[in-house]
């Protein structure tokens, strides 16, 4: 079991995929701290804030000494330009951009030799839908500070991102044109976002950082017209 006794932060770590994240660490035999603005068995806190960052670090070097991995999964506010305020933009990009800044600056000095951080981002981040400006800006953040924090911290911290497409986490199952639309025939679940965030922490992918990997089912790359896969013109 590689991930036995590791220490791994997983923001938004309370349900969808950072829940998903936060067991299959814990079923390999890590120590996984979370903090998520809901409430229950966990740090709850809100990332967006600075004092909640703090005190979130302050409560996990009461516990541990270093820290072997972080995965950046909080998830920011989507609205658009019609309804967003100035105050909800730049609180969508406190949870998606800066919180990553800041809590890996907290942690720098602990973090131990091989760590890994991972950012959780999304295929919304090279493409857009009408009215989703906040999340796009916050996840095209994160984008960009995956590759400069790879640079910077470097050799001793790999940095990389994953960007999934259509991820279902309310077990709802999909056919005809939702599914068709997945060149795999099917919509992602959680499992293949927390299996291939155990695969970027191992030491299998020693040499990959810096890097984004979408992981949409191949979506992204399908190329659609009327009367295909399921699509009819209205």
């Amino acid at each position: 079991m590689e991930f036995k006794d590791k220490v791994v932060i997983v923001t938004g770590g309370a349900q969808g995929i950072g829940k998903a994240i936060k067991e299959a660490f814990e079923n390999e035999g890590a120590r996984v701290y979370v903090i998520d603005i809901q409430n229950g068995n966990h740090f709850v806190g809100d990332v967006s804030k600075k004092e909640d960052l703090e005190k979130f670090v302050n409560y996990l070097l009461e516990n541990e000494n270093h820290v072997d991995y972080i995965i950046n999964n909080a998830v920011p506010l989507f609205k658009g330009i019609n309804d967003c305020s100035y105050d909800e933009f730049v609180y969508a990009l406190n949870v998606g951009a800066t919180s990553v800044f800041y809590l890996t600056k907290l942690l720098r000095s602990n973090l131990a030799e091989n760590s890994v951080i991972i950012n959780i981002t999304s295929t919304r981040d090279n493409q857009s839908m009408s009215q989703s400006e906040s999340y796009a800006a916050a996840k095209g953040a994160m984008k960009s500070l995956t590759h400069a924090l790879a640079v910077s911290l470097g050799p001793k911290t790999r940095v990389n991102a994953i960007a999934p497409g259509w991820i279902e986490t309310k077990n709802k199952a999909y056919s005809g044109s939702d599914a068709n639309q997945q060149p795999v025939g099917r919509v992602g679940v959680p499992k293949d976002i927390s299996e291939l965030v155990l695969f970027l922490c191992s030491n299998k992918a020693s040499f990959i950082t810096g890097q984004e990997f979408v992981v949409d089912g191949g979506m992204s790359k399908l190329m659609i017209y009327h009367d295909e896969h399921g699509w009819k013109k209205e």
